[in-house]
């Protein structure tokens, strides 16, 4: 008969297998960096496994449960950055293929100003979505989900967040179109 032990790691096993870019890709987005969600993500299985005893499945999905610690977690790294700020640091880069302080060139001003423009002008499509829309391209694009990811994250049915998503990118191209930043 196998240990208990033996059970529990291979239990976080699957656990981990499963849920591990969906804790990865919450903590890379609060957190902000690679390192630090990495980090997260590792610490948030060893919690799972020492807090098991404390998920309730009648309270929520266990999706919803590992994603609360990531979270959590990472928002207590983003404190702990803040005591001691790493990034007070002055960098200054070796090559300015920027110009100064990010600035761009004088040679890439327009394109730059250009860039800045589009990239305004999709953020008001997207705030203009419908709330669920918004969230599954949030999901899908920011954190890199799957539909089936997303479709079981937020408990909906695969075709309900595959339709979302056709919506939402078709709403998007249409508006693109018909203010000329996108050919038809």
């Amino acid at each position: 008969m196998p240990n208990t032990q033996a059970i529990l790691n291979a239990a976080v096993g699957v656990l981990y297998d499963r849920y591990v870019r969906l804790v990865y890709s919450v903590a890379i987005r609060v957190a902000g960096d690679p390192e630090s969600a990495e980090e997260i993500t590792q610490d948030v299985f060893v919690r799972a496994c020492e807090g098991a005893s404390t998920y309730h499945p009648e309270t929520a999905r266990v999706s919803s449960w590992l994603v609360g610690i990531a979270r959590h977690r990472a928002i207590d790294e983003l404190r702990r950055r803040s005591v001691r700020p790493e990034s007070a640091q002055v960098y200054w880069p070796e090559e300015d293929t920027e110009g100064i302080a990010g600035l761009p060139l004088q040679d890439n001003l327009e394109q730059a100003v250009d860039s800045n423009l589009r990239r305004a002008s999709i953020r008001r499509l997207i705030a203009a979505l419908p709330p669920d829309q918004q969230q599954v391209l949030g999901l899908a694009f920011f954190q890199g989900l799957s539909h089936s990811q997303i479709a079981e994250f937020l408990g909906e049915p695969l075709g309900t967040v595959k339709s979302r998503a056709r919506l939402a990118i078709q709403k998007l191209r249409d508006a693109l179109v018909e203010r000329g930043l996108q050919d038809s």
